[in-house]
């Protein structure tokens, strides 16, 4: 499986993640950790669900790798984000030593990897992340697009 294969594949099962969260009426942002072809970490967001802050996708992805690999530090791992990373989370890719960041739609309103700022590449920092965008990005951008379609009509998405 070349490269392109591969991270498709990866944002094939970051978009599972985030069909969870649009069925809890959630913002559909899924994300999920590779190392290698062995998912180490997975997540969607439970904002609401949790009444919690941090329960971004990415966040508890990273939490859930973490305990998997015993370690803070994610290494020779792969995380895929159906959303740009906002500023929380971004930092936690950067905390995590995750190498590489596949993402599917940007977000020019909080996104922190290139759009609104890109806290994961800053050189100030002791880490930096190779950053890829634009895997499945149509698909990601739509599943967000449907759920603020349906939250402006006025009913709860995915409920």
């Amino acid at each position: 499986m070349d490269g392109a294969d591969c991270h498709r594949l990866g944002m094939s099962l970051a978009v599972l993640e985030a069909k969870k969260a649009y069925a809890l009426g959630e913002v559909p942002v899924g994300a999920v950790i590779l190392k290698g072809d062995k998912v180490i970490g997975r997540g969607h967001n439970l904002k609401e669900t949790l009444q919690d802050p941090t329960a971004h996708a990415e966040m508890l992805a990273i939490r859930q790798a973490a305990e998997h690999e015993g370690s803070w530090r994610i290494l020779d791992a792969v995380m895929y984000s159906t959303l740009e990373p906002c500023p929380m989370c971004a930092g936690a890719v950067v905390m995590a030593r995750i190498p590489k960041l596949v993402i599917g739609a940007r977000d020019p309103r909080t996104g922190a990897c290139g759009s609104l700022m890109d806290l994961v590449r800053d050189e100030r920092f002791n880490h930096r992340v190779e950053v890829l965008t634009g895997v499945m990005e149509e698909e990601c951008a739509s599943l967000l697009e449907a759920f603020f379609r349906e939250l402006r009509g006025g009913s709860r998405p995915g409920v």
